[in-house]
């Protein structure tokens, strides 16, 4: 008897105990999984999982990761960070700040006097300090700014990989998977005031942590995306405005297609996730399909997401609203929104009716939602209490999503991603 109870307990520790010398599971040739979402439309998503050997990199710098993504090559590869690795660096692994870039005489002050428009009006910013800001500007984006080609996957090692400063960008490229990574604090040194005749004007920042154009067959999993390192809202007040230094998290643009954000968190940040960035882009028609499950949002202002002209199906989602909140579904221009089993937690004074707005979109499918715990309808509640500034919105939104991992219910959903959602997550 002694003897089974010693066997069963060796049984039991096996399943519960990892030795100290196992590995993580490699996850840099995984695929995206059949019907997870519009990523697995036709030809699917496979990133660099072709690579051969010599196209498979660990990288721990800048200069390691410009290399191994060899100016947006199509070229199958595998990109696996470890640790810490700062975009705004100098070849050698010197940190670079603001200073660093600034050229041709350009300073804050002196473009903050040169377009104050109390004496410049609300013209277009021009002249030297304006062409000084441009010239750092794009040294400031020989640095951060990453380019990222077809057949790629980048993974983060472990669960501490961690790439700040930079923006991805996915520029006309196919079969893409980003996965296990925190990006952090897409950082604009110089952001450019736009004035506005109707109204204070606003600042207008480049970088986004990553942005897809023209994009097609994107996987994003496991990412944490947030202004970490530099918030906005400890940036100071010029012209009247927030002085910004951040745009998006993620960026879905200029007909970019098929693509699935899973698992992901986005947090303490303006403007989340924009889908379609123009109203008159109609050539979006019939693109932006992007399907977004499993991800956490967490004190984001606005923007989870705004889509135009996309068929964007959104489950099983866990949103954490605070104080600055100003939406979180944002129905554009011929948008196509098939929102289910999505769970709101918010602080007593935000209402359900501040979660929808309506910019010039017609329609939005909601079921399952739960706000507090508590079932609501978003279309209804949006509709009762618009101000009349905003159209009512219908439900038919012309499509069924169809392509789809299983569509749990809201409060189970809920604590799954409360759990999972993230960086350093990924099981």
């Amino acid at each position: 008897m002694r003897t089974r109870h010693i066997a069963v307990a060796a049984g039991l520790l096996g399943l519960l105990c990892v030795p100290a010398h196992a590995e993580a599971r490699d996850i840099s040739r995984d695929t995206l999984a059949t019907n997870d979402g519009w990523a697995s439309y036709g030809t699917g998503t496979t990133g660099g999982a072709a690579a051969d050997d010599a196209h498979v990199y660990t990288v721990t710098d800048r200069a390691g990761l410009v290399r191994a993504l060899d100016h947006g090559s199509d070229t199958p590869k595998i990109i696996k960070i470890a640790g810490t690795i700062d975009a705004d660096t100098a070849d050698d692994g010197t940190p670079l700040d603001c200073a660093d870039h600034a050229t041709d005489g350009y300073t804050t002050k002196k473009y903050l006097a040169a377009y104050d428009p109390r004496t410049w009006g609300s013209a277009k910013p021009s002249g030297p300090q304006e062409e000084a800001r441009q010239a750092s500007a794009a040294r400031q984006a020989e640095r951060i700014v990453l380019p990222v080609g077809s057949n790629t996957t980048i993974v983060g090692l472990g669960s501490e990989a961690v790439l700040k400063g930079a923006s991805l960008q996915v520029k006309n490229a196919d079969n893409v998977i980003v996965r296990n990574l925190d990006l952090r604090d897409a950082y604009d040194c110089f952001p450019v005031w736009q004035p506005n005749t109707g109204g204070l004007g606003d600042w207008k920042t480049a970088y986004d942590n990553i942005w897809l154009t023209g994009a097609t067959h994107v996987w994003i999993d496991h990412v944490t995306a947030s202004d970490q390192g530099h918030p906005d809202a400890a940036e100071p007040t010029c012209f009247g405005r927030n002085y910004l230094r951040h745009d998006g998290l993620l960026d879905i643009t200029n007909g970019s297609d098929l693509v699935t954000v899973s698992w992901s968190r986005f947090a303490d940040h303006d403007k989340a996730i924009l889908i379609g960035n123009g109203d008159t882009a109609t050539g979006d028609r019939g693109k932006l399909r992007v399907t977004l499950h499993h991800n956490a949002f967490t004190s984001v202002v606005q923007r989870a997401p705004r889509v135009r002209f996309g068929q964007v199906h959104l489950y099983n989602n866990r949103y954490e609203v605070t104080d600055g909140h100003r939406y979180s579904l944002g129905a554009g221009t011929e948008s196509a929104v098939y929102a289910e089993n999505n769970a709101f937690h918010a602080p007593g004074h935000i209402e359900v009716a501040d979660l929808v707005k309506s910019w010039n979109g017609t329609a939005l499918h909601q079921s399952g939602t739960l706000f507090d715990g508590y079932p609501v309808d978003l279309l209804a509640i949006h509709n009762a209490y618009n101000s009349g500034s905003e159209r009512d919105l219908t439900a038919d939104v012309g499509w069924t999503p169809t392509l789809h991992t299983t569509v749990d219910s809201a409060a189970v959903a809920d604590r799954a991603v409360a759990r999972g959602a993230g960086a350093g997550r990924l099981s």
